[in-house]
């Protein structure tokens, strides 16, 4: 709210969201919950707003709430807060009313279609079945004398006692699996649509398709695929029919090939080149670059070193650490908070590591050629992602600055001693930078990017050319 009032008067979003929202709060003290509410669904608009995001389900719960907010205000004294506690302790569920399908398709489970109808009832896929499963908890008896039995696999049950009752299991699976499609049929006024899709997977004869299949043998059942007039001509109404269509194309259908032996032209305009060709396969990269990984990983810790032997990754840690949080505070606050962290025992330093690592934090902060670096307008561990020569990069700056005229990305070393010229730096380091500027140029194409080593022995500033990052990546 306080980054709102900041905005108060903007010709924004967020001018606009504070001239709304403090009109609203000045009616909120003087009118009652239900009269406030419906004030911001019909006179402010919200009400349409809120089915142009949500849609016309968000209809109900809208009628509901404004329905608890009525009672609310008949059966007590009229209290915003009060009402609001009032519908976070009841936790009320508004169902919607299906009956009617409102000209729309309905995509539901057969559970969810309980009690109604439609038309036509398609049911999309039907080879797949529950799983059986081997292992499962068992009980025998009931109540309190119930035993539980536990057998880890098929090999585990034993023929007398959990067989049975496995096999009770799936009795009653089957049960319930033919019952839902006793359901699922019943749904259909006029017509009823059974597909089945075939998988490498092997079709079960219990399923929903085979079961349809053999109730209708013995019915007259005309072939769609022998009659070429049934697509054209429908399916007609006079009479109960039955028709059954073997479809084995697993592309889209292409149209007849003319006297030249191309596809003939389904309109009058030109069709694009793409529209009958295969779709190029999309990059799947098993995982992103991540530009300050290594190439070559180091090497796992040998077991024989101390347990409280000094971690050569710490000093780097907590250099990062202050580098990024620090910049936040006046610089008179800066060095108290700074000892004041590394003093914390979590960290293992003695007084003299505190004020050194301290000392070399500071350095860079009031390092006049680094105040731009940590200046308004720069922010700290700013994650970026993108493709680069189509790999996927995925890293996170320690500190970018962003101007009118230019981007400057930063990472921070601790290397001692730090390398005095750009053409010794550890080839890791300029490919880490070089993956950077590769993807902060897509974000910016309009402003150079500079990339620099911010090296916190010294401290220095060390700017890398173009040149010495072109052609890495």
């Amino acid at each position: 709210w306080s980054v709102l009032e900041d905005r108060q008067g903007a010709n924004d979003a967020f001018g606009r969201a504070w001239r709304w929202l403090s009109d609203l709060m000045a009616l909120a003290d003087q009118m009652p919950p239900h009269e406030l509410f419906a004030h911001v669904l019909e006179r402010l608009d919200g009400r349409r707003a809120l089915v142009a995001r949500l849609g016309t389900e968000a209809e109900d719960p809208i009628d509901e709430f404004l329905t608890q907010a009525l009672v609310h205000d008949r059966e007590q004294a009229p209290s915003l807060g009060a009402f609001l506690r009032g519908l976070v302790v009841a936790g009320t569920q508004v169902k919607r009313d299906l009956d009617h399908g409102g000209g729309a398709v309905r995509v539901m489970t057969v559970h969810g279609s309980k009690g109604l109808q439609a038309p036509v009832v398609i049911l999309p896929d039907t080879l797949g079945m529950p799983p059986a499963g081997d292992t499962h908890v068992y009980f025998d008896g009931a109540g309190d004398d119930a035993l539980l039995f536990w057998p880890p696999s098929a090999a585990d049950r034993e023929p007398a006692v959990t067989q049975p009752l496995h096999e009770a299991r799936l009795a009653a699976q089957e049960r319930e699996y033919r019952r839902l499609l006793y359901v699922a049929m019943t749904r259909a006024e006029d017509r009823l649509i059974i597909c089945g899709w075939r998988t490498r997977q092997v079709t079960r004869e219990g399923c929903w398709y085979r079961l349809v299949a053999r109730a209708l043998e013995g019915f007259t059942v005309r072939d769609a695929a022998a009659d070429p007039d049934l697509m054209a001509a429908g399916l007609p109404e006079e009479d109960a029919h039955i028709w059954r269509h073997h479809g084995r194309q697993t592309h889209p259908p292409r149209p007849e090939a003319g006297a030249d032996g191309a596809p003939e032209a389904l309109g009058g305009d030109e069709q694009p080149a793409w529209l009958w060709s295969e779709p190029a396969p999309e990059p799947r990269p098993s995982r992103p670059l991540a530009p300050s990984r290594p190439a070559i990983e180091p090497a796992a810790a040998s077991p024989l070193v101390p347990a409280g032997a000094a971690d050569p990754y710490k000093r780097g840690r907590l250099v990062h650490r202050l580098l990024q949080t620090l910049p936040d505070l006046k610089a008179e606050a800066r060095g108290a908070a700074a000892r004041a962290f590394l003093a914390r025992p979590a960290h293992g330093l003695d007084a003299a590591a505190v004020e050194a690592l301290a000392g070399e934090v500071l350095a860079v902060l009031d390092d006049p050629a680094l105040a731009p670096v940590f200046g308004p307008g720069s922010r700290a561990e700013v994650p970026i992602v993108g493709v680069v020569a189509g790999e996927v990069v995925s890293g996170q700056v320690d500190r970018l600055v962003v101007a009118g005229d230019r981007v400057m990305v930063l990472d921070f070393k601790t290397n001692r001693p730090p390398p005095t010229d750009p053409d010794t730096v550890p080839p890791v380091y300029l490919r880490q930078m070089a993956l950077y500027r590769a993807v902060l140029a897509q974000v910016y194409p309009d402003r150079p990017v500079t990339c620099a080593l911010v090296w916190t022995v010294g401290p220095r500033l060390m700017v890398v050319g173009e040149g010495v990052l072109a052609g890495i990546v």
